[in-house]
């Protein structure tokens, strides 16, 4: 099936429609925020549950200090702020007090990536997904879309145990997976296959990496496209698969290249069956305040980078 996409929409919305819609659910479900409520989507959470809303201030360690008690009471708490501070401001705290106790604490790293744009490199979070799947008990969520984000979150809240980490963006974004999707944490998702090469991406770029191969098949090149939107635990089956079967792999993510989600599949391909790589993503450098569409084409995020890289491959 060819995907298309129904209109922009933010993940963060998807993000804030997840919890309100789990809310109505699971009487236990609260959350806490740090004063960038209708920033992160949380605001549709508080605008339905305000007695279960807690506004706690500029103060994300305090914050996940008051979520492991929730947890520890039986609650099912959710933290949500910008992907920086949720990931790298309170890592010690994520790591002792919730990781080590193995807490369901949902956390929710929003404005990922560099398209958050003209903040700028301090509130570009790229370096998220290496900081949260090192750390022992973390699940690693990184939806494609605003659709699947909601479905995601709503999953990360019913379906995980232990704490999870769910990365998404600011900015308007293709969306184009289906409502009634089937997916699964710890399972890939096959969006296009392909036999010369296979796209693996997770986030933003997914829509980036099909483009691409949209592009490409008009070339006489087949482009297999993987969606990974759980980056840990990684499924290794699907991936190890798209190594037998094209022989050649390029990963795309809007986060450093260097112990991202690129490097999660180069592990599982040097273990199992290794070919060709290479990778789509931030290269060991800061970001910079300007349009999140500039940004992208700055640093070689979009759908023309991916193709320029499997020509390049293809061509070795």
């Amino acid at each position: 099936m060819k995907y298309i996409n129904k209109g922009d929409k933010p993940t963060k919305k998807g993000f804030g429609e997840g919890l309100a819609k789990a809310g109505e659910k699971h009487s236990n479900l609260i959350c806490l925020g740090t004063d960038i409520t209708s920033s992160v989507g949380m605001n549709y959470f508080s605008e339905k549950f305000p007695e279960r809303f807690f506004s706690l201030g500029i103060a994300e360690q305090n914050a996940i200090g008051v979520a492991a008690g929730f947890a520890l009471a039986g609650k099912v708490p959710v933290f949500s702020t910008y992907g920086v501070f949720a990931a790298m401001r309170v890592t010690d705290q994520i790591r002792v007090s919730v990781c080590y106790n193995n807490l369901h604490v949902v956390i929710g790293g929003a404005h990922a990536g560099i398209s958050v744009g003209p903040d700028g490199a301090t509130h570009q979070a790229l370096e998220d997904i290496a900081v949260m799947r090192v750390l022992p008990n973390m699940t690693v969520l990184s939806p494609c879309d605003a659709t699947q984000t909601k479905l995601m979150t709503i999953a990360a809240i019913e379906k995980v145990k232990g704490p999870v980490y769910v990365r998404f963006g600011r900015e308007a974004v293709p969306d184009f997976t289906d409502s009634n999707q089937e997916f699964e944490i710890g399972k890939g998702q096959l969006l296009k296959d392909g036999n010369d090469v296979s796209i693996i991406s997770t986030g933003h770029l997914t829509w980036e990496a099909l483009h691409a191969a949209y592009q490409l098949e008009k070339e006489g090149i087949s482009a297999r496209v993987i969606n990974i939107h759980t980056i840990k635990p990684i499924d290794e089956h699907i991936i190890v698969k798209a190594a037998r079967e094209t022989g050649a792999i390029i990963t795309a993510e809007e986060h450093q290249v260097y112990g991202g989600f690129g490097s999660a599949v180069a592990e599982v391909v040097v273990r199992n069956f290794p070919v060709l790589m290479d990778f789509i993503g931030m290269n060991d450098s800061f970001g910079e305040s300007g349009k999140p569409e500039e940004l992208m084409q700055k640093y070689g995020m979009t759908a023309a980078s991916v193709i320029e890289k499997v020509k390049k491959m293809l061509s070795l």
